[in-house]
């Protein structure tokens, strides 16, 4: 082991978190798909986003490949304007496939990767606003 004469006053840290125009990018750039029906006033559903990055390669800096796939759909479940900006897709697509307004929702956001593909899963539960 070697002995240190010196050290840092100063300890350093580095941190990656999506950049703030990748919320608007990703979500721009996915193709949505989504499902849903009532049971009784409850409302149960869900929307898939699926970014696939080589669609974006025009726009980003980053290799459109698995690997930065990988690390977006990790940062995303840690990011809360992603997670706010999801629900909001989420529950807009509810609205339209339930074809009313619904109220008391809870909205769960789910993200991986596949190959370069980003997937994000957007389950929402909902009741049925009464007039």
């Amino acid at each position: 082991m070697a002995m240190a004469r010196r050290v840092s006053l100063f300890e350093r840290e580095v941190s990656v978190r999506l950049a703030p125009v990748a919320v608007e990018l990703l979500h721009g750039a996915a193709r949505v798909l989504s499902e849903g029906d009532f049971t009784g006033d409850v409302y149960a559903g869900s929307t898939m986003l699926t970014v696939d990055l080589a669609r974006t390669s025009a726009l980003i800096s980053d290799p459109p490949d698995a690997s930065t796939a990988q690390r977006a759909a990790f940062l995303y479940a840690s990011d809360e304007r992603c997670r706010i900006h999801g629900r909001m897709i989420a529950m807009s697509e509810a609205r339209r496939m339930a074809g009313c307004d619904l109220s008391v929702p809870h909205v769960d956001v789910e993200s991986r990767a596949r190959g370069a593909e980003l997937l994000l899963s957007l389950n929402v539960e909902a009741q049925r606003r009464n007039p």
